[in-house]
């Protein structure tokens, strides 16, 4: 651990002291304010906040619109953080009375919220209106390692993405004991996943993400949100989680 601080490695993690492990994550959202590149921010009385997104509402016009966005960010991310809260509360309360029986149902919430709150919080900063191209240096090179081309990267997460059943997230992780690029496909985004695995990359296809614009045509909006995904972020994320594994 040369080359980061202790501190430095939990940031890059998106661990920190006193933090919640969310199942599914690998990872853990943690008691600090804006831990990790995705940003996660928390209140000081512990509770978790919307984190503002870096760009105006209508900033990824014409390929994600600001209706689309307003409502996405404002009202479902938002339920999910509320949700979260709620659980949490929920949880505390519980066990100041000692009753166990409501836990099982609850803990189901926090990983349901908690892995909403942080992939959504991920997905922000993973867009850009400088965003699209190619990846490029140690990223780029990765790719090519483990897909042979990013036209072939591209068409796999293109396809896994397009082919989830009903609700759910195409991510690329960063699988943490070999260190190479892996395409997952989460149907529920707390279930389904590599323990242990860091999302670089994710791109929600819930239908709120593209249904105000793109109606029942999910192939068009993953196609279009190529032109605003920031490849500068998901290499700043590789070259974190490379000086972990």
């Amino acid at each position: 651990m040369d080359e980061l601080t202790r501190r430095d490695w939990l940031r890059a993690a998106g661990v920190a002291t006193g933090g919640l492990v969310l199942p599914g994550l690998g990872c853990a959202v943690a008691a600090d304010t804006m831990v990790g590149q995705a940003g996660v921010p928390v209140a000081e009385d512990g509770s978790y906040l919307l984190p503002p997104l870096p760009y105006a509402y209508n900033a990824l016009e014409p390929h994600i619109d600001e209706e689309t966005l307003r409502t996405h960010h404002g009202k479902h991310h938002a339920a999910y953080v509320n949700g979260l809260n709620a659980a949490l509360g929920a949880l505390a309360g519980a066990r100041t009375k000692g009753d166990t029986s409501a836990v099982p149902g609850l803990v189901k919430k926090v990983a349901f919220h908690g892995s909403g709150h942080v992939l959504h919080s991920l997905y922000w900063v993973n867009l850009s209106p400088k965003g699209g191209g190619e990846p490029e240096g140690d990223l780029a090179a990765a790719i090519r390692r483990e897909f042979g081309s990013y036209a072939t990267f591209k068409k796999e997460l293109v396809a896994a993405t397009n082919a989830v059943e009903g609700s759910g997230w195409g991510i690329l992780v960063r699988e943490p004991w070999s260190g190479r690029l892996v395409i997952l496909a989460a149907e529920k985004h707390e279930n389904f996943t590599v323990w242990g695995a860091i999302p670089l990359l994710v791109i929600d296809v819930w239908e709120h993400a593209y249904y105000l614009k793109y109606k029942n045509m999910r192939a068009a909006y993953v196609d279009a949100i190529f032109n605003v995904i920031d490849w500068e972020a998901v290499a700043t994320r590789h070259a974190w989680v490379g000086k972990l594994v």
